[in-house]
């Protein structure tokens, strides 16, 4: 009996010395263990961030919705260029006649004029100039038609099988893809070195020929011009039914990372969230969103819960017609804010005047008509109203028809 009880002694104090043993050794795990990051809020509708060293992934939200991608679709458009392994150097036209979707939007780029291949590129990454993509397109080994199925016949390769392709601009919103889909595009086009220096480029000043002309051509990702971003390949795109879009190669906390963001409902949105993402990598704490982000949110969300064009178009159609009558009304206060007696004196000063052109001196109607045809002056009205006496003001790119 004695015995029996010394052995179940024993074991008693067996299993206590091991339970000991691996509460401490949980404690020195736990000690070691860096502390959960907060997680990661972003305003986009869809993202996925990976480590491209190992295409380890640190983030995604809704990564495998399908929906229209704007001009990233230029980004597959410079790599089948690229694949086709046509001289960079031959100068080719502007060529947009295969391109319905381009008909009615506007370009400072005239149509059959001239500028190296290399050139188009340059202008289709940096400035996501549409008539520069088409272009390209135009001019590739079996035509316009087999350009769009080389970019279809890229796509299904890379395992991007929610990716479907209808032109090369992004136009249309019949270019559809997913974030993860385009993180596997992001991951090829590291062997593409050339797209890293056109898609990061400042601005350029670019000369073509038949006719000669010069225009300036700036990025369309203002992070390219911030020391604090080291930037590797960059891509924007805007268009309604996909909101504002953004793919890049960059490198956060030392390591080399790839990030999509898709459907931003925001002008700056989807550079804003680029810089969460950022400081979510270097600090593990995730940066609240503004309030101002979702403006009428619930018609928003229902939105981004389904895609459809229609309703979205609506939606932003609806706030512009909003904003246009907060405008007016805005104008009608300050009219009614004016001086006492000041309505008054302008009623007064118009019948003045409209008294004073009813009493028409011999002759005043001749020299009138004389003075309304001055030398030269039909020549400027038709020579203003020409597309190329329009300013940069409307430049090519994200201006384009509501797309980048």
């Amino acid at each position: 009996m004695l015995s029996l009880f010394r052995v179940a002694c024993f074991g008693v104090s067996l299993f206590t010395l091991t339970n000991v043993m691996i509460n401490d050794a949980r404690a020195a795990v736990d000690a070691q263990t860096t502390p959960l990051v907060s997680p990661l809020v972003i305003a986009s509708g869809s993202a996925i961030v990976f480590d491209m060293t190992d295409n380890h992934l640190l983030y995604s939200s809704n990564a495998d919705k399908v929906m229209p991608i704007a001009s990233l679709s230029k980004l597959m458009t410079a790599i089948v260029v690229l694949d086709a392994k046509q001289p960079l150097d031959e100068i080719i036209s502007v060529d947009i006649h295969e391109t319905p979707e381009l008909r009615g939007v506007f370009s400072r780029v005239r149509v059959g004029s001239e500028i190296s291949r290399r050139n188009m590129l340059l202008l289709a990454l940096m400035s996501s100039e549409n008539r520069a993509a088409a272009s390209l397109a135009h001019h590739y080994p079996g035509g316009y038609p087999a350009f769009i199925a080389a970019m279809n016949a890229k796509a299904r390769s890379l395992g991007m099988m929610n990716t479907h392709y209808v032109e090369p601009t992004g136009l249309s919103f019949n270019n559809v893809s997913t974030a993860r889909d385009l993180s596997k595009l992001l991951i090829d086009s590291q062997q593409y070195p050339l797209l890293t220096e056109l898609s990061t480029t400042h601005e350029t000043m670019a000369t073509f020929s038949n006719p000669p002309y010069t225009l300036p051509f700036r990025n369309t990702n203002h992070l390219v011009y911030r020391p604090d971003w080291t930037i590797q390949l960059t891509k924007t795109g805007f268009t309604n039914p996909a909101g504002h879009c953004l793919v890049m190669r960059t490198v956060i906390n030392h390591r080399p990372v790839g990030l999509v963001v898709l459907d931003a409902y925001g002008k700056y949105t989807h550079f804003a969230d680029a810089g969460r993402i950022r400081n979510w990598l270097e600090t593990g704490q995730a940066s609240p969103l503004p309030s101002a982000v979702f403006p009428a949110a619930p018609a928003l969300l229902s939105i981004r819960s389904a895609y459809k064009p229609a309703a979205h178009r609506a939606a932003r159609a609806n706030n512009n017609k909003l904003k246009s009558h907060a405008a007016g009304q805005t104008a009608y206060k300050k009219t009614r804010s004016g001086k006492p007696g000041q309505a008054a004196a302008v009623k007064t000063a118009r019948a003045a005047q409209a008294t004073a052109a009813r009493k028409v001196k011999p002759g005043q109607t001749a020299y009138k008509k004389a003075k309304a045809a001055k030398p030269g002056q039909t020549a400027y009205k038709k020579s203003k109203a020409h597309p190329s006496g329009q300013t940069a003001k409307n430049s090519a790119g994200d201006r384009e028809k509501q797309v980048d």
